[in-house]
């Protein structure tokens, strides 16, 4: 890196101690910024790197809850206003026990660049807590986001700060959530939170979005080899949202995913995916996907190793972050592996996305692949505004052609910059510029 951008991330690093991911998402976009600094040096001064790098608010607060045998627990809540120059904070909440300040730090500052990619006017922010919903009735769901919306509401409207779903956020959490912000505000601000149910203001396309978009960025860097996923074999990890819906749009383009999973294990269907069971399995049950593999003969669960042993022409990783490592890199490159499209936030560490550009695979960032998810959230909130609501077609044709912007915007950026072809690079310096650009132009705020 230039010293200019190698001492604004030996401040980051020092004055973030600990926290890992923060420091790996930041030096991934610092480093990409090095021809854009070296052609555009303007956006070295006035402190813009050290401002875009440092969160505008940082919002830490207790969550007290009652279970349903009367036991009182203590979560912790957050919320990171990362940066509003392009609009009103965006991002998702996710509720997982490991989420911390350094997690929803690294989120919020990869979001930034996801929604300006988007080109809807939306800046990036996350939350979340610690809190796992996993196991817990509905009532304990309940009056835990009921008491994390008691403190959140304060921070949060459809002009300010817009959260969304993540990992451990659906449906009925964004319900309980929205119920509890209408009785504190007594206003129906539908437009406050996205992924809401179609009868009360949420979009169709939502909860297919992120998956779709990062099958459809797939699609879009095949293209520019004369190809598509006709055909393909694609390996898929996780089990949630995503994985399901990037399964679905994967067959329907004509690939054939053969993997999902969980935190027990993998589970390989070499005839494909039976999706209909997978959505009664996770979304209707919520079950594990062991119980999957019990309803579908010739299906298998492998519960060592990793996801990424199996063979396949496309991997997908749509479970977390760093889940896919230089090891599973070099392995899935043997198994012939010639796409990876990210559809989790950083699921790839540093040294796995070293092994694909050095191999010259097509490799899209989540921070342009996985787009999908926070670009139908704005969206929402366009229909929200207007009091309105598209049809399935409508959304889902919007969705993909801002799915073939991004790509399109990261491909020009790529080449500008002298290194045609690196998504990542395009990813960082499109959504950098654009952000700059409109913090320049506001002054020194």
């Amino acid at each position: 890196m230039q010293d200019v951008v190698e001492k604004v991330y030996e401040q980051v690093v020092a004055r973030n101690r600990g926290e890992v991911e923060f420091h790996q998402a930041v030096h991934e976009v610092l480093e990409s910024l090095d021809p854009v600094i070296a052609k555009h040096p303007h956006y070295a001064e006035g402190a813009l790197l050290e401002r875009i790098v440092e969160p505008e608010r940082q919002i830490m607060f207790r969550v007290p809850w009652v279970d349903d045998a009367g036991q009182v627990h203590v979560n912790r809540g957050f919320r990171i206003e990362f940066n509003s120059a392009l609009g009103p904070y965006k991002g998702g909440l996710r509720f997982h026990p490991s989420v911390n300040a350094g997690i929803i730090k690294f989120l919020g500052f990869e979001q930034i660049f996801k929604n300006a990619l988007t080109a809807q006017g939306i800046g990036g922010g996350k939350g979340g807590s610690d809190f796992d919903p996993h196991g817990r009735s509905d009532a304990e769901v309940m009056r835990f986001c009921q008491s994390f919306m008691t403190e959140l509401a304060r921070h949060i409207g459809p002009s300010t700060d817009v959260p969304a779903g993540d990992i451990g956020v659906g449906g009925r959490e964004i319900g309980y959530m929205f119920g509890q912000y209408k009785r504190l505000r007594n206003s129906y601000d539908a437009g406050v939170l996205t992924g809401k149910g179609l009868a009360w203001g949420g979009s169709l396309v939502r909860t297919e979005a992120t998956g779709y978009g990062a099958v459809l960025f797939a699609q879009s860097m095949l293209s520019t080899k004369g190809e598509s996923l006709e055909g393909k074999k694609v390996i898929v990890s996780g089990a949630g949202n995503v994985a399901i819906y990037a399964i679905e749009k994967a067959q329907q383009l004509g690939a054939t995913p053969i993997t999902f999973s969980d935190s027990s294990g993998y589970v390989v269907d070499e005839a494909g995916v039976d999706l209909e069971l997978l959505k009664q399995v996770k979304e209707v049950e919520r079950g594990r996907v062991a119980d999957y593999v019990e309803r579908r003969p010739g299906a298998r669960l492998v519960t060592g190793g990793s996801v990424w042993d199996v063979p396949g022409d496309v991997a997908l990783p749509c479970a977390t972050q760093n889940e896919l490592d230089g090891d599973a890199a070099a392995t899935l490159l043997r198994g012939g592996c010639g796409v990876v499209s990210e559809g989790a936030n950083m699921p790839s560490t540093p040294e796995a996305v070293e092994a694909f550009q050095k191999a010259g695979i097509l490799f899209g960032p989540g921070k342009a692949a996985n787009a999908g998810g926070v670009a139908t959230s704005a969206l929402e909130m366009e229909q929200n505004a207007g009091r309105t609501r598209w049809d399935f077609a409508t959304a889902e044709a919007k969705l993909t052609g801002i799915m073939a912007d991004i790509h399109d915007s990261c491909v020009a950026a790529a080449e500008e910059y002298g290194r045609p072809g690196d998504y990542v690079l395009g990813a960082n310096a499109a959504g950098f510029t654009r952000v700059a650009d409109v913090m320049i132009a506001h002054g020194i705020v």
